[in-house]
């Protein structure tokens, strides 16, 4: 009993002594927090990449809807003349509006699934470029340790501003 009283005894001493340190090592925990949604909301590089896919799918997005508002206009003048047309001048015109329609269809998928990728493409590389700003100020400010989801987030860790003008600043090529 003497045994396990003076052992606990040791134990209680050393916690006393080291304890105060711990906690002023804890305390010394330099924590951040970025919101990314607002960071790829408000930052230079999101927002030139958008002008970029605007300006690469733009033209086409425009043909397109060329193409449907002519195939629109064709099959209405079909349903008009419809009734005064041949039989075989009707079907005829109506298979073409069906090929029309099946060709607009196709070219509308390939749309979304190119334009898909590129903004899949431009968002890598803006996370890319964000996250080695993010590193960059974390190894400059002495950060332990920076968060990017948080179910809280006071102001006072909250750096998403300090990053995005970082990032707004730094060069496109970084």
């Amino acid at each position: 009993m003497i045994k396990l009283t003076r052992a606990l005894l040791l134990a209680a001493a050393a916690a006393a002594t080291f304890a105060p340190a711990l906690v002023a090592q804890a305390q010394e925990l330099k924590i951040g927090y970025v919101n990314s949604e607002r960071l790829l909301r408000e930052a230079a590089p999101e927002k030139a990449a958008q002008t970029r896919l605007e300006g690469e799918f733009g033209k086409r997005e425009k043909d397109l809807a060329d193409q449907g508002a002519r195939l629109k206009a064709a099959a209405e003048k079909l349903e008009k003349d419809g009734p005064t047309l041949a039989e075989s001048e009707r079907m005829r015109r109506q298979r073409e509006l069906v090929e029309q329609d099946r060709d607009l269809q196709r070219k509308r998928r390939e749309f979304q699934e190119d334009l898909a990728q590129r903004k899949n493409e431009e968002l890598q590389g803006v996370i890319e470029r964000a996250n080695r700003v993010i590193r960059q100020v974390a190894e400059q400010e002495k950060y332990d340790v920076i968060l990017q989801e948080a179910i809280y987030a006071g102001a006072r860790v909250d750096i998403t501003e300090k990053i995005i003008k970082a990032l707004n600043s730094a060069p496109a090529g970084r």
